[in-house]
Formats: structure tokens, sequence, C-alpha cells
């Protein structure tokens, strides 16, 4: 099959396991964790490609993909449903030279060189599959351009106390990169990568083969990848980015990016038509408020049954809230229901999880004196709260303790 040339293919980096998501990831990638009431992470990357006009996209997955290859499908709901270019789930396999596993970013890009030269791409975005944020890569890649860079590396400034946990840049008045340290215990600057980059594909392949056959060297970007190429006089380009970004790559910051989207303060519009963020999502009844529903400061999804109290929260698509039930500062996944009686507050509730009747979920910080003992609890994945259950403030309960 002759394949059309590309200017820019998209790779996005799906195959994390997102361990510190617990429960919510023991059935799951972690980008096919839901979000925002009707999403998983992964749309945002996907939608930001489309809107962006790049129209081929190679997913790696690799971490329990079934929930997230069988959401992507043929990509349909991101226009991705093509007959040149398209969206493609890239699976590790085993090679004649017994290569299988991903080994890290790099070597699971490598792994796929021939997927992207099917494709002759001047250029290649990298991206990461959990990330939420609204990104022009047209824009990025027209400052990659006008610099003539290497590699152009999206970066944005967060709280110093913060800067650890990132690959941090130093850039001089053009803001060409000259340092680099990947999760530096005594950060010399605050400006962060994000993990979007886009590469020259020819020189950034040339540091995939050169990694790969280095059985020194650690497989990803952030570990040799880029302080090779800095270390090599290749020219690195930061691109600013001062718009919304979350890494949720822990329940606190996943709660924290759900309750984001009922702050008018917080700057992620889902509702701005020139930049849509698609989704696969299931077609269901209108949702319904029963004689004793109660809604305030809450996004409710299609097929939601409420005749309780919602307050503050996020419900997804088909749950039931029943009468006399109180759902507060919370995230209900798909299919969820909290029956008769039930209190669910500060707390995350798994797809098709139920609460019985009088159970409670959680607790509200201000009524607890130890700060400390105090956190998002969760509930995982079908897993069913016995009735006048106490799940107290930052349990973690899955199908085996529950």
């Amino acid at each position: 099959m002759r394949h059309v040339k590309k200017e820019c293919v998209a790779m996005i980096l799906a195959g994390g396991q997102g361990a510190r998501l617990y429960a919510l990831t023991q059935e799951m990638a972690k980008p096919a964790v839901p979000y925002g009431g009707k999403y998983r992470l992964i749309d945002f990357p996907l939608s930001n490609c489309v809107n962006s006009g790049i129209d081929t996209v190679g997913v790696l997955t690799q971490y329990l993909p079934l929930v997230l290859n069988e959401y992507i499908g043929n990509g349909h709901p991101w226009g991705l449903d093509r007959v040149h270019g398209g969206v493609h789930v890239l699976a590790p396999y085993e090679s004649s030279g017994g290569k299988s596993w991903y080994s890290g970013t790099a070597n699971a890009i490598y792994q796929n060189i021939n997927f992207v030269d099917r494709y002759n791409p001047e250029y290649v975005a990298i991206l990461a599959g959990d990330h939420i944020y609204k990104m022009n890569y047209a824009k990025m890649l027209d400052h990659h351009k006008a610099t003539e860079a290497d590699v152009t590396i999206a970066v944005l400034e967060v709280p110093w106390e913060e800067a650890s946990r990132f690959g941090i840049m130093a850039t001089d008045e053009n803001g060409v990169i000259n340092e680099f340290a990947e999760k530096p215990a005594e950060p010399k600057s605050n400006l962060a990568s994000m993990g979007v980059y886009i590469y020259s594909w020819q020189t950034l392949k040339k540091y995939l083969i050169a990694n790969e056959n280095d059985v020194t060297a650690k497989k990803d970007f952030g570990g040799n990848i880029i302080p090779d190429m800095l270390k090599d006089g290749c020219k690195m380009v930061a691109y600013n980015f001062d718009a919304y970004w979350k890494d949720v790559g822990t329940i606190d910051s996943l709660w924290e990016a759900n309750m984001d989207l009922l702050n008018p303060k917080i700057p992620l519009d889902l509702y701005d038509p020139n930049w849509r963020v698609y989704s696969r999502t299931d077609v269901m009844q209108p949702h319904y408020c029963g004689d004793n529903c109660t809604i305030e400061n809450s996004m409710i999804s299609e097929g939601c049954n409420i005749d309780g109290q919602v307050d503050s929260s996020i419900l997804f698509a088909g749950v039931t809230i029943e009468k006399g039930a109180a759902v507060n500062y919370s995230i209900v996944m798909p299919g969820a229901t909290v029956k008769a009686g039930a209190v669910v507050q500060y707390s995350i509730v798994g797809e098709n999880s139920v609460i019985e009747e009088n159970a409670t979920v959680g607790g509200d910080p201000a009524t607890i004196a130890d700060k400390d003992s105090w956190g998002v609890a969760v509930v995982g994945h079908g897993v069913d709260i016995k009735a006048d259950t106490n799940v107290p403030p930052k349990a973690m309960i899955d199908k085996q303790r529950a």
C-alpha cells in the first residue's frame, strides 16, 4: 500500500501503568482513566492533534491496553478514521532481533521507526498520553521551523517547590536551551518540560539508533536523548506555554483536575466550539432528576438518574444517585450507583461500583482535626461497598479489599 507523505506525524506515549493511581489503574492503562464527566485522558492529545491539523497518529500502548484499544477503535470520534494516515495503536511486538516490551520512552519510538518512515515525515511530535491541556501543535511546529531547531520542547513555569519532579531547562535570551536536568534535587530553574516535543525526524532517528546500540544508555528521552543532543551541540529550543496543563499522576491531582472544571477561575474551557475535545461516548437517554433531586455547581452527564443531593461533583454517564443519598466534592465514574442514605464526599468512585445503603465514603477535611490523615478516598472499578460500611478518607478500596 502506498503511503502519502506527511509533514508531521504524532507519536503518543500511552503505555504507562500509572501506579500512583492505585485502584483506578488496576484494570486499565492510565491514559484510559475517565475524566471530566465524558472524557478519558487520551482524548486530550488526540483532540489536540486533530485540531492542530495532524492526521497521522501512532498510539504506543503496553500496560493493560484492552480498555484503551477498545476506546480508540478506528479513531472515528476524533476524525482519525482515514485511509491515508489516521490513528494506529502500536503495541510492542517480538521482532527478528528479539525485542519485545518497550524498555523506555526512547526505546518505544525506536521500535516504531518503520511506522514513522512509512509516512516519510519531516517532523515528529512526541506526546504524553495522560496530560490534560489544550495546545495548538501547529503553532509549536511553526516555531520549530522558524528557529531551525533540531528539537523544540514545550515548557512552562512550575512552582519552585515542585520543580524537582520535572525535567528542568535553562535557556538564553533567545529561548535556546543551554542546560537540562532530569528531576534535579536542587533545580536551577523552574522552567519544566511538559513532555511535548517536536523533533526533526532524521535527527531524532539518528539519536534513537545510537541510543539503542549503547547498552549502557537509559532508553528514554530525559535520561539520554535530550542530554546527548545538548552535549553534541544540537539546537534545542524552548516553546513557552502559559495555559492550563495538568499531569494527573496521583489521586489528589486527578481529583483536583476534575474539581478545576467546576471553578470558573480555571482557564480550561471544554465548551469552546473552536477547539473541541472529542471523545467516544455512549448514546444514552437524557439525565433525569427526581422529586428529591438537588444539584449545585456540578457536571451531570447523560443517562444519570438522580433522586438525591449532588454538590460540587462530576457524574459520568449512567450514574444513579438514589433518594436520600448525598454526593459532595466527588467524582463518580460511569455506571456507578450510590444507594439510598449513602454519603460520598471528597472521593472518587470507579466505574460500575455500588455504594450500598447508608454507607459512607470519604470525609470533609474541615471536620478532621488531624490534617495528615485526610486525603481523597478511592473506590476502584467494579467494587461493591456493603451497606453501613464506613470508608475513611485516604482509603484505597479495590476488589480485593472490599
